[in-house]
C-alpha cells in the first residue's frame, strides 16, 4: 500500500504466478498453470532431461494481433467463454482467431486433473457450472459465422457425469441456432464411463475426439494418473461402435521421448479402435514447471510420419510441428467430407 497526498492507495492484487494457488471468481481454489513445482521436478527427473533451451525457426508463430483477432476476443469476453487457445497457450492463436475461429472450452477454465504437459489451471470446481453457457456458446458461433466449431473442455471429475449432459446441451444449442454448422467435440475421457460417452454421441455432433496425447510407455509420465492409455482407446472404440457414422479423432504430441516403434504401435492400437482422424504435432513446454521437451522433430520427419499413418488406414492425417488437435479442423473435415461424397 502507498499514499498520494496522505490518501492510502490500495495496490491491485497481482495475478497468481505459475504454480501458485489463487481463489477463482466462483469461490474455489485453483493452481495457476495447473502444476506444482514438486510435481514438475518429478516429471523432469522421469524424463531424464532438463529441457531444450531454444525453439527452432519452424516453431515460431506470429504474435496475435489484427482486427479479426480483436473481434473474436471481444465475442469470447462478452459471452463469458473460455478458450483452449488462451488457457493452453496455443501457438496458433493468432492464425486461428484472425481466421475468425476459436476452440471454445466448456465448463470453465479450471480442470480437476493436472497433466504434466498442460498449462490449464487445476483445482476442484465443486460442481459449479454456468447454466447459460450452452446458449452463450450457440450465440457466439452465430456471431462468428462459423461453419465448423470445436468444443473442448476441462476435465470435470467433480461432476457425476463428467459434464456429459452439459456438453450435449451445448451441441444441441449450436445445432438449433446454427443448423449448418458442423460440431467437433474434443471431450474428456469421462473416467471411462461409456453411458456418458453415449450421451455426447447422441447429441447430434459430427466429430468425436478424445486425445491419447502420447505413446503407452510415456502415459504415466505425461498425463494425470486418472487418465489412461487403454481408457482412451476404449472410449474411442466405444464411441465408434455406438455411432459408426460419427467420425472419431485423436491427437499425439511428439518430442516427449517416444520411439518410432512405440509410435507405430500406438497407431496400430488406434486403428484397432476404428479411429478415423489422427493429428500429430510437436510438444512445446508451456512453462519451466512442465514436462521437458526431449527433442524437436524437423518438418520432414512429420511428413514421413504422415505417410506411415496413412498407410495404417486413417482417413485423414494432419502432421506438422505446429499441428494441434483443432488446428485447421474445419478444412480437414471439409476435405474428408468431399472425398467421402466423391466415393458414393
Amino acid at each position: 500500500m502507498s499514499e498520494f497526498k496522505g490518501i492510502p492507495i490500495v495496490e491491485p492484487r497481482r495475478p497468481a504466478r505459475s504454480g501458485e494457488k489463487y481463489v477463482t471468481p466462483q469461490g474455489f481454489t485453483a493452481i495457476k498453470d495447473g502444476i506444482k513445482p514438486a510435481v514438475a521436478a518429478a516429471a523432469a527427473a522421469a524424463a531424464g532431461t532438463s529441457g531444450l533451451s531454444r525453439k527452432p525457426a519452424w516453431l515460431r508463430a506470429r504474435a496475435p494481433t489484427g482486427d479479426t483477432f480483436a473481434a473474436v476476443k471481444g465475442i469470447v469476453r462478452e459471452h463469458r467463454l473460455s478458450t483452449v487457445c488462451e488457457e493452453a497457450k496455443c501457438p496458433n492463436i493468432g492464425e486461428c482467431w484472425n481466421a475468425g475461429t476459436a476452440t471454445i472450452m466448456l465448463m470453465g477454465a479450471v480442470c480437476t486433473r493436472a497433466c504434466r504437459f498442460c498449462a490449464v489451471d487445476t483445482g476442484n470446481p465443486r460442481g459449479w457450472l454456468d447454466s447459460q453457457e450452452p446458449d452463450n456458446v450457440a450465440r457466439s458461433v452465430e456471431l462468428m459465422g462459423l461453419s465448423y466449431v470445436v468444443l473442448t473442455s476441462v476435465d470435470r471429475d467433480d461432476l457425476a457425469d463428467g459434464g456429459a449432459a452439459h456438453y450435449a446441451a451445448a451441441i444441441r444449442a449450436i445445432k438449433q441456432r446454427n443448423p449448418g454448422t458442423a460440431v467437433e467435440a474434443l471431450t474428456p475421457d469421462f473416467a471411462g464411463v461409456m453411458r456418458d460417452v453415449e450421451t455426447v454421441m447422441d447429441s447430434g455432433l459430427d466429430v468425436f475426439a478424445q486425445n491419447i496425447e502420447t505413446v503407452k510407455r510415456l502415459t504415466h509420465q505425461v498425463r494425470d494418473p486418472r487418465a489412461g492409455y487403454g481408457q482412451t482407446i476404449e472410449v474411442l472404440a466405444a464411441a465408434k461402435r455406438h455411432r459408426p457414422s460419427v467420425l472419431t479423432k485423436t491427437s499425439l504430441m511428439l518430442g516427449l521421448g517416444e520411439t518410432d516403434d512405440e509410435l507405430r504401435a500406438c497407431m496400430a492400437d488406434l486403428r484397432g479402435a476404428s479411429l478415423d482422424i489422427l493429428t500429430l504435432g510437436q510438444y512445446l513446454q508451456p512453462t519451466k514447471k512442465h514436462h521437458s521437451v526431449v527433442r524437436y522433430l524437423e518438418p520432414a520427419e512429420f511428413e514421413a510420419i504422415k505417410t506411415i499413418a496413412f498407410s495404417k488406414g486413417f482417413l485423414m492425417v494432419a502432421s506438422s510441428p505446429l499441428t494441434r488437435s483443432s488446428h485447421h479442423a474445419g478444412e480437414n473435415f471439409a476435405r474428408l467430407k468431399a472425398a467421402r461424397q466423391s466415393n458414393i
